[in-house]
């Protein structure tokens, strides 16, 4: 296992902030909406079964974390994880939940 790098208090303080706005299952619904490339608040809505209002309002948090990115087109504004750091870590996430449990917990022996 490698040490993971320093990080600044300031740095921190963000990263927590990140992981406490994916906590919500709300916002993390958003999230999964938009992995699949740009999509409009209506989109993000209709996916989610969320109010545009609300949408609008997580938007607005993910995107000041720097968790999404918004670009404009015409007059829609369309969403998308903020760098492929994002995508990789939600999607890498989802694949461990949705796979099987292995059948021995590697830090306490066997399950069971």
């Amino acid at each position: 296992m490698t040490e993971a790098a320093p990080i600044a208090p300031a740095q921190l303080a963000e990263l927590a902030e990140m992981f406490r706005l994916m906590g919500d299952p709300s916002r993390l619904a958003i999230i999964l909406a938009c992995l699949d490339g740009p999509i409009s608040v209506s989109g993000v809505a209709a996916r989610t079964g969320l109010s545009a209002n609300l949408v609008s309002h997580h938007l607005r948090l993910l995107r000041a974390a720097r968790i999404l990115g918004a670009e404009r087109r015409g007059k829609q504004v369309f969403y998308a994880p903020a760098d492929d750091h994002i995508r990789r870590t939600i999607g890498d996430m989802v694949a461990h939940v949705i796979e099987p449990p292995d059948d021995a917990d590697p830090l306490h022996g066997e399950s069971g």
